[in-house]
Order: C-alpha cells, then structure tokens, then sequence
C-alpha cells in the first residue's frame, strides 16, 4: 500500500471519479490534466483510499474529451462501482509526458535556480504557491523570501540541463524582496 501522506512526491494527481456508468461496474473518470488523449491507454490508476493509494488495473478505457468510461479488474456490478465515487486518482510521476519548452510542471522546477534578466542569480525555486488569483513562485535567497507571479510573459526561458529558470520581471519587482 502507498500512503498518500509520505509518498505523495512520487504521484501526480490524474483526477478523480465522478460517477458510475451502465449496469456492468463501470466508472466515469473527469481527467483533471492539460491532455486527457495522453492517458488513453494506461493500464493501471492508482486510488485515494482514506490517503491509501490503492492501485486498480483497467480493463477498458473509452475516453470521452476530459472525461473516460472505465471498467476496473475486478468490479463488476454498480454497487461495487459507487463505493469509488467522488474518489481521486493518480499515477506515479514517470507516467507524465515530458514538457519541453517554457512548458513545465510546478513540482519540476522546484530546487532550480532562478536568474532574473535585470539582477542576475536571485535565488532557489522553493515551492509554488496555488492560489485563487494568482499562482506564485516562491524563490529563497539566503533568510529572504521572493514572491513572483507565475505568468508566461514573465518566464523567458527554462534550461531543464543546469536546473535554470529565466525570468525577465517587471521593473522594482525584485526590488521590493531584496531591500
């Protein structure tokens, strides 16, 4: 069994169960990912089980837009099918597609260190912070905290090899955190 709680750095959240389908068992998973066609042939998900991630092999898979039809090893009648409900479902971390480009994933850039076209090395990626508004880019340098919108226009370039985020960021930006 995997525990959500200590090995949730090893899976990335696919999305979660939202209904059952016909009279056989099946599931209707919403596919919360940028490209739901990129998971149309995976095997195996796992599930949040009271934070127990269980893995389940998949029988059939029919994907639907951002939605699937699936049917689980295993589960064969609605009743059985209902108890997954409202669950959410991942995959380990090596089954995401690569990124290229200034494309990423947040947990990806976490540890990178962060040069700002204006004033250089600024500091180390620590985590990115999800908000309502606005997602942020939390960057530590020494005792100091640096918080940067997380914004296409505002990221210049990602070299994946050296584990370097480029920014270019409006001017006084920085400014404000280094003072």
């Amino acid at each position: 069994m995997y525990n959500l709680n200590t090995d949730k750095d090893q899976y990335f959240y696919l999305g979660k169960v939202i209904k059952t389908h016909g009279y056989r068992g099946e599931l209707v998973f919403l596919l919360e990912v940028d490209d739901p066609r990129a998971y149309r042939d995976i095997k195996m998900v796992f599930i949040n089980m009271d934070q127990s991630l269980v893995p389940w092999f998949i029988e059939e898979i029919d994907l639907r837009d951002d939605s699937a039809v699936v049917r689980l090893e295993d589960v064969s009648d609605p009743e059985h099918a209902r108890t997954f409900l409202k669950k959410e479902l991942y995959l380990p971390l090596d089954k995401l597609n690569k990124l290229s480009g200034k494309r990423f994933y947040y947990h990806e850039i976490v540890g990178f260190s962060v040069t700002d076209e204006h004033h250089g090395e600024i500091g180390i990626v620590d985590e990115i912070l999800e908000r309502t508004e606005q997602d942020l880019i939390r960057i530590v340098k020494g005792k100091k905290e640096i918080l940067v919108p997380l914004s296409d226009e505002f990221i210049k370039d990602i070299d994946r090899k050296n584990n370097i985020l480029y920014l270019d960021t409006p001017a006084g930006l920085i400014d404000l955190y280094l003072e």
